[in-house]
């Protein structure tokens, strides 16, 4: 269920085992022996008087895989590369596969599968959804989704069992902007309607519109999955177009506002 070394460019969770004058030495959580090393230019941008003012022993840390060294299973890494929302993604993701590992432990146990067998299926659930935990998504999703990629065995159906109980319904959110106008003597009525009709509840995914300053508005759609979200966002925005332009007003879609 593990690589052996991380890529270059990849980032990773790391323990801080060591900090000297000169860098910190880190163990990587995800590939076990693997060990690796930040040179003290690469803990913090600027000048550094003391590197236990930014790391210490025992921290938990993400950083940015520099660069690789296959015969001695030593990787050289950047912390002050990965910014606040790349370290808490990375961290949430590392904490969803820990939790996703001890899941397909129980599975196995109680579905009376050994150690190797267990591994192997592990390795299958990753070739085929990307992470352990994305299978166990899936499968809250539709329980038929391990047989659909060609798995079988009696281990199915426990695993549906604890993925329901243990995996929250994954969810994106996604968001567009929408600028309005109609100049008619009754136009903040028109605008009002298009808003309304662009939102609602769909079957697990809900669209809201909020008020940013006129003409300005903010579509946020929240969906099982991206492509589900996607598309429900383009056609509301073109409902409530549509019903704009009809009324006499423009309407112009932006996914993202500089």
């Amino acid at each position: 269920m593990l690589k052996e070394l991380p890529e270059k460019g990849e980032l990773v969770v790391c323990t801080v085992t060591k900090a000297k004058g000169f860098g910190a030495f880190v163990k990587l959580e995800e590939y076990p022996d693997v060990k690796g090393f930040i040179h003290i230019k690469e803990v913090a941008p600027g000048w550094i008087k003391n590197i236990r003012d930014h790391v210490r022993e025992g921290q938990r840390i993400v950083c940015k895989v520099m660069d690789v060294d296959p015969s001695k299973a030593y990787v050289d890494l950047s912390l002050k590369r990965v910014n606040e929302h790349q370290r808490r993604e990375k961290i949430q993701q590392w904490k969803n596969e820990q939790k996703a590992r001890k899941l397909l432990e129980i599975v196995c146990n109680e579905a009376g599968i050994n150690e190797e067998n267990c591994r192997e299926i592990g390795i299958k659930l990753v070739e085929k959804f990307g992470t352990l935990y994305a299978a166990f998504e899936e499968v809250v999703k539709d329980e038929e989704a391990l047989r659909k990629e060609g798995m079988d065995g009696e281990w199915i159906e426990k695993c549906v069992e604890v993925a329901k109980e243990n995996i929250p319904p994954p969810i994106v959110e996604i968001a567009g902007y929408v600028e309005m106008n109609c100049f008619k003597p009754d136009g903040i009525k028109h605008i009002k309607e298009a808003l309304k009709k662009m939102e609602g509840k769909f079957d697990g995914s809900e669209v809201v519109v909020k008020y940013i300053s006129a003409p300005l508005y903010r579509i946020e759609v929240v969906a099982p999955d991206y492509k589900t979200a996607e598309k429900i966002l383009k056609k509301q925005v073109e409902k409530g177009i549509e019903y704009i332009k009809k009324h006499g007003g423009t309407a112009n879609f932006k996914r993202e506002i500089k």
